[in-house]
This record gives C-alpha cells, structure tokens and sequence, in this order.
C-alpha cells in the first residue's frame, strides 16, 4: 500500500504544467534605486504566498547575474542594484532582461520579461571640444561645413534632437538631419561671403540639445580662420563604405582604404586622414594611416563584444578644408565558444521505485556564437534508463524511462554532451551522478531451504543446538533480518514449544530437558 501511494504523487507532480507558454511582463525606468517595486510576481503568475518558500522560489537567470531580488514573504520582485540601461543595452531601441521564477516540489518556472524604460542620464557630448575650420574668403554662400555629430548615450526622445549656434552671427548657421541610410549629419551653412581684410577669424559655440525633460545639453568651440584661397574641398569615393571582417583576423590586418580627391593642386590638394570616434568607441580598435587612408586592426577583434563598428573618416586638405565619410565594419562570427551547459535543479539520491517520466535535472545551454556557431545540440550518453528531453527555449529535462533497481545499479554516471554546428563543431561535457535510494522491495531469503539439528534426551536447559540464517537484498533498515518460530505445517509431526530462536542471531535453543520415548521430533517454521 505504501508503494502505491508514492505512485500516485508522482504522477501527481508529473501532470502540473512545468512552465507557461507566455512570459510574464514588466517595465522598469533604468537608474531605479535598489529596492524599488517591479511587480507582485506571485501574483501574477497565480501562486499562493504559502508556495513560495515551501516550494523554495528562487531567480534563475541564463546569464547567471541577477539584476533582481524576489521576496518569498511578500511575492514581490524587486531591483537588485543599480540599472544602467546603456551600460546592459547600448544603443538598443529595446532593452529587456529576460530571467526565470523557478520553484520546487514539484519543479515549475515562469518566464520573466523585464523591459528596462530609458530616463535622460546623458548629455550630449560632442568628440572634440575645439574644432577649427579654414575657409576661404572665396567661399559662396551656401557652401556647408560637416562637423561630427554630438553622441548621446540614451535613445529615442532622449537622444540628441537640435543644434543651434551661439551667439548668433550673420556670417553662418547650423543645418542637422538624416542622410543615406539614416546617417546623421550637421553642418556650418555659409549665410554671406567672408571678408579675410574685414575679419580674418572668428568663434562661437555648437550646441546640442537632446529631447528629454529637462533638457540636457553639449557645446563644442568652432573656430574660424578665412583664407585668401582654396576653393575646392576633398570628395570621397563613397560616402558609406561598408566592409566585412573575420573576428580571429590578425592584430595588424588591413581593413580597407578609403579615397578622398582634391580638385585642387599643390598644398591644397594634399590629403591627409584622420579617424574619429564612432557610436562604438571603434577608435581603439582601428587605425589609419594618414597618407594612404588604409585602416588597420590595432587589436584583435571579437564578435561576441561587438557585431558592428561605425567608423568616421575625416579628409583634410592642406588649406584646412575636409568631408567626412561613414566607414561601416561587420564582424564575421568564428566558431571560438564552446557550448555552456548550466543546471538550474538536479535531484539525487532517486528512490528505485521512481515512476518513469520523473525529472532528474533541469539545465539550458548556450553559446555566445551566432548562427550554426551558436546552435547547440545535446546528446545523452548510451543509456537504459535515462533520457534527455527538451522543455522550454533552450531549456532540457533529464528525465527516467524505465524502472529503477538499486540492487542492480546503485548508481547511473550520465554524460550530456552539448555540441554546436560549426566546423569544427565545439563541445562541453557535464557529468550527472544520479544515486539510487533503496525501497523495501525484496523479502529476506534463507541461504538454505529446510535446517535439520538434533539434540540428545535429557538434555541440559537451554542447550544451543544450531542457527539458521537468512539476507536481504536491501540496505539499512530495510535490510535488517529479525527472526522468530511457529509451528510446522504438517499435522502429524508435533510442535514443542521447548524450542525458541535468537530474533537477532538466529541462534536455536532448546529451552528443557527432552524425552526421546515423549517426543522424537518436532518441526517449525
């Protein structure tokens, strides 16, 4: 009867749902001070309070960081630490923290989403803090000036939105937007001819201005300096190059070279280039050689850090006048991370009598490669009673397949190995050593069927006259063998209650003197 009922709460806990098909949502504004509310989890995912620590709630994230607390008592998430957005995102449009509500007893999660809101903690921040132009005086109105946009670490509304000069001045204004392929430009827009003899130089102020509230604001100094001649600008031979790079590609490896012409001659027409920082901070990663424009690796790439680089190449001619063209560089994943197998629950020892379908484990795997680099696949080794199945995303059960016996195997040494699909393939191996409990499951068993002694009349009280002896397959209590005596079966053949056994040693005495013309043999059982 006892088996029976621990069946039936196994498959009692087999027919709860292990996780929800649609993740539980939440938003939270970045910067948040720790502690602050994100939401009645327990609530939401319609668990009574009284679960949450009897069935041990707990946060599991794939990352392994845990940027929230979940309060057992209260059934409240809450913020761990500090969040900063473009420190977890970047420049993403979207920021979410996904993580998993894991509970046992029986085993179940949730899938949590946590969608970080962007608040305005940057101000616009231009890359230089001076920047000198030399014009010629022989300029036309209407002639434009490219200059580096301000970089905004916060996104959308957030970002920067407007430019304006100050002070105001007649000679020249401020032109911003959106080019090919969204690429953001500003630009000194000259309003009315210059005069060198009049006004040989002059300054002011760029200003930037994000859309937050309040807003915030960056300034760089223009300085101008009017030259009697130099009328052409240099002209790159695309506007955007765009370039594609393998991660492992050596420290020194030539990326691509830009080209810049100049229509004019002599110093005027002399090119020089410079690199200038991108959204991605890439100058560290390249250089660039002033007179040839051939951008090189100064260290050694890495996909996983950075998919893209956005580069800014300035050319300058020798009378001061430059355009700048956007250089675009994709990193090519290389099959350089071996799958990682993390275990969210693991159960053992196992009771033999463990229904198949029970749950051992529960782990994901993942891989910081992309594409078949990044695609995992788990195999279990040769096994009988085991077997691996999926259940969530990347998510596996290790679960049984058969019944157990521990007297025939006390314990299974179970070998995953999580494999990815490049070439050569990557692998991670994890060892489970799942232990088998025992069950009262096997009767004693006497190392002989029947036991004849004998023992002469009159015999002195008590007098040992043999020993029977019998094991059990199992272990511990269960394992433990107590004897005693009845009568035989046979009618015929007399009992005598003159006989008692040792319930521990198994010992047989007779406890009186005996009379052979009485009693010549008695049989128990």
């Amino acid at each position: 009867m006892a088996i029976a009922r621990q069946v039936l709460c196994v498959c009692a806990l087999l027919s709860l749902p292990l996780a929800h098909s649609q993740p539980i949502r939440y938003s939270v504004a970045e910067e948040a001070h720790s502690g602050s509310l994100v939401g009645n989890l327990a609530q939401d995912a319609a668990l009574p309070p009284a679960q949450l620590s009897a069935r041990r709630a707990r946060l599991v994230s794939e990352d392994g960081r845990q940027h929230f607390r979940f309060d057992r008592a209260s059934g409240r998430l809450v913020v761990a630490d500090r969040l900063d957005r473009e420190q977890l995102c970047g420049q993403a449009d979207t920021c979410t923290l996904p993580f998993e509500l894991l509970l046992a007893d029986p085993l179940q999660f949730f899938r949590v989403e946590v969608t970080l809101d962007d608040i305005n903690d940057h101000s616009p921040r231009f890359p230089h803090q001076r920047v000198t132009f030399k014009i010629p005086e022989t300029s036309d109105p209407g002639s434009r000036f490219p200059l580096e946009v301000a970089r905004d670490p916060d996104v959308g509304s957030n970002s920067v939105q407007a430019y304006s000069i100050a002070p105001e001045n007649e000679y020249f204004s401020v032109s911003y937007g959106s080019r090919f392929r969204g690429k953001k430009y500003v630009e000194l827009v000259l309003e009315k001819p210059l005069d060198r003899e009049e006004q040989a130089e002059m300054d002011f102020s760029l200003i930037a201005v994000d859309g937050g509230s309040p807003p915030r604001s960056g300034t760089t100094q223009i300085h101008i300096t009017v030259l009697d001649v130099n009328d052409n600008t240099p002209v790159f031979t695309q506007e955007v190059y765009d370039v594609q790079v393998l991660e492992n590609a050596p420290e020194g490896s030539v990326v691509l070279t830009v080209l810049a012409t100049d229509r004019d001659t002599g110093i005027n027409g002399d090119i020089s280039y410079q690199l200038s920082e991108g959204v991605s901070n890439s100058e560290s990663v390249f250089e660039i050689d002033p007179l040839t424009g051939e951008i090189k690796l100064s260290k050694i790439l890495d996909f996983e850090a950075a998919q893209t680089h956005e580069l800014n190449v300035r050319a300058t001619d020798g009378g001061g006048l430059s355009a700048i063209c956007k250089v675009l560089v994709e990193v090519l994943d290389v099959n350089d991370n071996a799958p990682e197998l993390l275990v969210s629950s693991f159960s053992s020892p196992l009771p033999e009598n463990s229904a198949p379908g029970t749950v051992v484990a529960l782990f994901t795997v993942r891989d910081r490669d992309a594409g078949a680099n990044g695609k995992v696949s788990c195999a279990l080794n040769h096994q009988l009673f085991f077997s691996l199945r999926p259940a969530y995303k990347n998510y596996y059960e290790l679960v049984t397949v058969r019944a157990l016996d521990r007297e025939d195997t006390a314990q299974h040494i179970l070998s995953v190995t999580a494999a990815d699909a490049g070439s050569p393939p990557l692998t991670t191996t994890h060892t489970f050593t799942v232990d088998i409990s025992d069950v009262n499951d096997n009767a004693p068993v006497f190392n002989q069927t029947s036991y004849t002694m004998y023992v002469r009349e009159n015999n002195a009280p008590s007098v040992l006259v043999g020993a029977v002896s019998a094991a059990d397959a199992d272990v511990g209590l269960n394992a433990k063998v107590t004897y005693s005596l009845s009568a035989g079966q046979a009618a015929e053949r007399p009992w005598c209650s003159c006989v008692s056994v040792n319930s521990e040693s198994g010992q047989v005495f007779v406890l009186r003197a005996l009379d052979y013309e009485q009693l010549r043999q008695s049989e128990v059982v």
